[in-house]
């Protein structure tokens, strides 16, 4: 009997809301399949969760022991319990993603308290940290004991090498630890033009939420600990969170296949790269009248592009593209590309905008 299972959707439907909106990139599919034959011990008892171990030590150093779980929540959120006492605290941007897109999962799944720092691009810097780094010893107060950072932000700019190095070296002289939400990573490492390793381990990172669903895996993100000394129980925790998967080789095979060419980066540095087109035609149509009350509110460093745009103007482009508003108040929207977004994607979504623009005026 044939499958029954039809195609429900319009594959050419493209849309510039999340790279998670894409499907799973051809090469990891095949890795899934390739993975599939006879039998293989459970929850992480196989060759391919045993291979991709020395996979991550090839691109992260020899002390680097990689935990496959399920989603990008559970990455921060177990890998985040590691690293803190009951009494712990973190310090983080407000835009961080562990603040306004987990639904309180550290908190109330985590028991771990945020606080947080307003940074207009995202990024966190020593002085920044310092806001809230104090308090050691007040029985009183959440013991700010870990730094947590995302690379790429949540509004798309990159921390170069230095500036996570000064954070930290900053966090490393006060006793906290360093955490980074990589969610992006691979866009980060692309745009920079580095290794992993280089914003990451040799930066000076402890523990690191490593994601592939957004660079184009089925399922699965990765908790990195990069310093041995900075984690303690994630084989007891990641049980807890309910992270742990009976069929791990079919997460550890995705990472193999991802890590083990240059897949990572041929992917991240496509989305990227049509970011880039995106941003460049619409400076092209500011430039020439045809854009009007268009306005950038970050830089595009990655794969996103944040943009100001009338609200008439943008609740008219809803209609024929998906995107997210930011900021409803202001008008922000953020377009994300992905690593099958295509120039004729890029080019019929700038002319869409130009369009709905122009009958703005």
């Amino acid at each position: 009997m044939e499958g029954v299972t039809s195609v429900l959707h319009d594959p050419r439907f493209r849309a510039f809301a999340s790279d998670n909106y894409a499907g799973i990139h051809p090469e990891i599919l095949e890795a899934i399949g390739a993975a599939n034959g006879g039998h293989q011990i459970a929850y992480g008892e196989d060759a391919y969760t045993e291979r991709l171990q020395a996979v991550i030590r090839e691109h992260f150093g020899e002390r680097a022991e990689a935990f496959p779980v399920f989603n990008g929540t559970g990455a921060n959120v177990t890998g985040l319990q590691s690293m803190l006492p009951r009494w712990g605290a973190v310090v983080a941007a407000s835009t961080a993603h562990i603040n306004t897109d987990e639904n309180g999962a550290p908190e109330r799944i985590g028991g771990i308290k945020i606080l947080t720092v307003d940074s207009p691009d995202g990024k966190l810097t020593p002085e920044l940290v310092d806001r809230q780094a104090w308090g050691w010893g007040d029985e009183h107060r959440a013991q700010p004991l870990v730094v947590s950072i995302t690379q790429s932000t949540e509004v798309g700019t990159v921390y170069s090498p230095d500036e996570i190095r000064a954070l930290a070296d900053h966090a490393h002289a006060h006793g906290m630890r360093l955490h980074m939400d990589g969610s992006r990573l691979s866009n980060a490492a692309a745009a920079l033009g580095v290794p992993l390793r280089a914003i990451t381990t040799d930066a000076g990172v402890d523990v690191l939420s490593y994601g592939g669903t957004k660079n184009g895996l089925l399922l699965g993100e990765l908790i990195v600990v990069l310093d041995p000394a900075a984690s303690d129980g994630l084989v007891y925790l990641r049980k807890m969170n309910m992270q742990l998967a009976s069929k791990m080789r079919f997460l550890s095979a995705q990472f193999i296949e991802l890590l083990s060419n240059d897949l990572w980066q041929r992917s991240a540095a496509h989305a990227n790269t049509m970011a880039a087109r995106l941003r460049a035609g619409l400076e092209a149509s500011i430039a020439d009248g045809s854009a009007p009350g268009l306005a950038f509110t970050q830089s595009t460093d990655a794969n996103a592009v944040f943009a100001t745009v009338p609200a008439a103007a943008a609740a008219r482009l809803h209609e024929a593209f998906r995107f997210y508003d930011w900021d409803i108040s202001t008008g922000e929207v953020r377009w994300m590309c992905s690593w099958d977004t295509t120039e004729d994607d890029v080019d019929a979504f700038i002319d869409g905008i130009r369009a709905e623009l122009a009958s703005s005026v």
